[in-house]
C-alpha cells in the first residue's frame, strides 16, 4: 500500500505548536524577501527573454506553491538565475506557447519524479558537474547582460556565446556613459550596501535611487516601459495549455532539461537551507510541489521555478523558520505589483543589468571551481567538459554528456578497486601483513594440482573480463580451482556470467570449481540467476578449511 504520510508537505507538521512570536518572525521575513525578490524576478524575466511581468507572476503563483506544499520549512522559490540559459534559448526555438507547455511538462516530469522517489537519486549528481553547469550559466548571463549594461544601440543579442561577443565588438561606438554610470553604481551599491544595513536589500535600493535620477534628470537611457510597455497589475486568467502526443514529442527534451535542473536546484538549496536551520527537509515532497508549482507557474502565464538559494538564505537570516514566511513573501509581491506595479516600468535596463551581473558573480562560484582545478584528473576533466560545454554548445548537451562521462569515469573508478590474483603457493611476511591475513599456512596446506585466485571488490560488467584475462596465465590446468570471495560485496549480471563461462570452460576441461567465503548477498544473485544449481552446493563453502578438508576427502575428482 502506498504510504501518503510520507508526502505530508512541511506547513502542516510545521503548524504544530506555532506561536504568535514565531509568526511576527516569519511576517518580517517575508515582507522582506518580497521585496529583495522584486527586481530578481523582473531581470531573471527580461534576461530569459520573456516580458517582465512573466517574472512576477512566476514568483507569486510559484513561490505560494513551493512554500505551501514543499517539504523544506525555509525554502523560497520562484524564478532564478540557471533557467535564464535555458528559457531564453526555448524562447528562442519554441517561443513563448513552446515555453508554456514545456514548463507544464517539466511540471509533471517532476511529480513523477517526487512519487517515484527519486529525490535521493538526484541529490548524488557529482559536484564538480554542477559547478561546472553552474560557472558556465554565470558567464552566459554575464555576457547576455553587456548590451544593456553599456547601453549599446544593436539588434537583437545573438543566442550564441562566440556570436554575442562578436556582436558587441561590433557596436562599441555605440556606448552609452549614463547607462555605464547607472550600471557600474548599481553593482557597487548592491555589492556594499549590505555593510550598512541586512534590512533594506541593496539591489532595492539601487533600483529606487536610479530609477529616480533617470527620471528626475531625464537621462536618455532604455527603461522597462521603453522596451516592453506597461507592467500590468494583476494576474491573468489561468490557461491550460493544449497538449498532444506530437507536441509533447516535439517537447520532451526542453522539459526532460527543465525538470532536472529545477530538481537538482531545488533540492540543493534545501540541504542549505537544512544546514542553516538544523533541518531536515523532505526530498520528494519537495520534488512534488516543484511540480505543481511550475504547472501553475505555465497556467498562470509564469516560467519555470524552482528553490532560490540567495532568497532562501536571505529568508533564514531574518527569522523566517516556517512555510508561512515564503507564502507570505508571495504574497508581498502580489501586493506589490497590484498597487504599485506600474512604477515598476520607470526602472532602468542598465539597473537590471547591474543587478544580474551581481547575480551572475555570485553564481560563478569561481574560488570552488578554482579549487577543483587542483583535484584528481577525472573532477577536472567533468568540471570543464561541462563548464565548457554549458558555455559553447547547450546546456541540455552539457549536462547529458557530463552525467555519462560521470558515469563512465565512476565506473573505471570502481574497476580499479576490482582485484583478480592468484593466490601463490610461499608467500613472504609482507604479503601475508599486507594483502592475505594469515593465509600462508592456509595455502601450504593445499594438495597439489590446487590453484586458488581471489577477487577483492565490486565484480560487475566492468570488473568480469579481469576475472576471465586472470585465468589465462595458468600454464598447467590445475583439478581443483578455488574462487575466493570474501571481499566481493556485490555482483551482477555481467559478473554472474563470468562465472558462468568459468564453470563451462571448467566443466570441458574436467576442473572442479570451489567458490569459497561468498558474502550471502552474492550468492543471493549467484542464486536467482541459476548458477549455484549448475555448479552444486557441495562446490560453494564457508571457509578455505572446508573447502581444503572436501578435496582431499576426495582427490579424484
Amino acid at each position: 500500500m502506498y504510504n501518503f504520510e510520507m508526502f505530508k508537505p512541511k506547513l502542516l507538521t510545521t503548524l504544530k505548536g506555532y506561536t504568535r512570536e514565531q509568526f511576527f518572525k516569519d511576517l518580517t521575513a517575508g515582507v522582506i524577501v518580497g521585496i529583495v525578490a522584486l527586481p530578481l524576478a523582473i531581470a531573471f524575466a527580461i534576461a530569459s527573454g520573456v516580458s517582465p511581468e512573466k517574472g512576477l507572476f512566476t514568483a507569486i503563483v510559484a513561490g505560494f506553491i513551493i512554500s505551501a506544499l514543499g517539504g523544506s520549512r525555509v525554502q523560497i522559490g520562484g524564478p532564478t538565475g540557471a533557467f535564464i540559459v535555458i528559457v531564453y534559448g526555448i524562447v528562442q526555438q519554441y517561443g513563448i506557447e513552446g515555453l508554456t507547455i514545456a514548463t507544464f511538462i517539466a511540471g509533471v516530469m517532476l511529480m513523477l519524479m517526487g512519487f517515484a522517489r527519486l529525490g535521493s537519486v538526484i541529490k548524488f549528481i557529482p559536484h564538480p558537474l554542477i559547478v561546472g553547469f553552474t560557472s558556465g550559466i554565470a558567464l552566459i548571463i554575464f555576457s547576455s547582460q553587456i548590451k544593456d549594461f553599456m547601453g549599446l544601440q544593436m539588434g537583437a543579442v545573438p543566442a550564441d556565446f562566440i556570436d554575442k561577443w562578436v556582436a558587441y565588438a561590433g557596436h562599441m561606438s555605440s556606448v552609452n556613459v549614463y547607462a555605464i554610470v547607472i550600471a557600474v553604481g548599481t553593482v557597487v551599491i548592491t555589492t556594499f550596501f549590505g555593510k550598512i544595513t541586512h534590512r533594506v536589500p541593496g539591489s532595492l535600493v539601487a533600483i529606487v535611487l536610479c530609477t529616480v535620477a533617470v527620471s528626475v534628470f531625464h537621462l536618455p537611457v532604455e527603461t522597462i516601459a521603453s522596451k516592453f510597455g506597461a507592467i500590468p497589475s494583476m494576474l491573468p486568467m489561468p490557461h491550460i495549455p493544449m497538449l498532444d502526443l506530437a507536441t509533447i514529442r516535439h517537447l520532451i527534451k526542453p522539459a526532460f532539461t527543465i525538470a532536472l535542473l529545477g530538481g537538482i536546484e531545488s533540492l540543493l538549496s534545501a540541504v542549505v537551507a537544512d544546514g542553516m536551520i538544523g533541518g531536515n527537509h523532505k526530498s520528494n515532497v519537495e520534488l512534488v510541489a516543484q511540480g505543481v508549482a511550475n504547472m501553475a507557474s505555465s497556467i498562470f502565464g509564469g516560467i519555470p521555478a524552482t528553490g532560490a538559494i540567495a532568497r532562501t538564505a536571505t529568508n533564514v537570516k531574518n527569522g523566517g523558520r516556517t512555510p508561512i514566511a515564503g507564502m507570505i513573501h508571495a504574497i508581498t509581491l502580489l501586493i506589490i505589483m497590484l498597487f504599485v506595479g506600474k512604477y515598476a516600468a520607470l526602472i532602468p535596463m542598465a539597473c537590471l543589468a547591474g543587478i544580474l551581473v551581481v547575480v551572475a558573480y555570485n553564481m560563478s562560484e569561481y574560488e570552488t571551481f578554482l579549487g577543483l582545478l587542483r583535484g584528481p584528473k577525472s573532477d577536472i576533466a567533468i568540471l570543464l567538459i561541462t563548464f565548457g560545454l554549458t558555455v559553447l554548445v547547450d546546456l541540455t548537451v552539457a549536462i547529458e554528456i557530463g552525467i555519462v562521462l560521470s558515469s563512465f569515469l565512476f565506473m573505471r573508478n570502481m574497476m580499479e578497486l576490482s582485484h583478480v590474483d592468484i593466490m601463490p603457493k610461499e608467500m613472504n611476511d609482507k604479503e601475508i601483513g599486507k594483502n592475505y591475513d594469515q593465509r600462508a599456512s592456509e595455502m601450504k596446506s593445499l594438495p597439489k594440482g590446487v590453484e586458488v585466485f581471489e577477487i577483492e571488490g565490486p565484480f560487475f560488467f566492468g570488473a568480469a573480463y579481469k576475472f576471465k584475462d586472470a585465468l589465462k596465465v595458468i600454464v598447467t590446468p590445475p583439478r581443483v580451482l578455488i574462487v575466493r570471495m570474501g571481499h566481493v560485496p556485490f555482483i551482477d549480471a555481467s559478473g554472474v556470467h563470468a562465472i558462468k563461462e568459468v564453470h563451462k570452460e571448467c566443466g570441458v576441461r574436467k576442473i572442479r570449481l570451489v567458490l569459497v567465503e561468498t558474502q550471502a548477498a552474492v550468492l543471493g544473485n549467484m542464486d536467482k540467476m541459476g548458477v549455484l544449481e549448475k555448479m552444486g552446493k557441495a562446490n560453494i563453502f564457508d571457509s578455505m578449511a572446508d573447502a581444503v578438508r572436501s578435496i582431499k576427502e576426495s582427490p579424484s575428482e
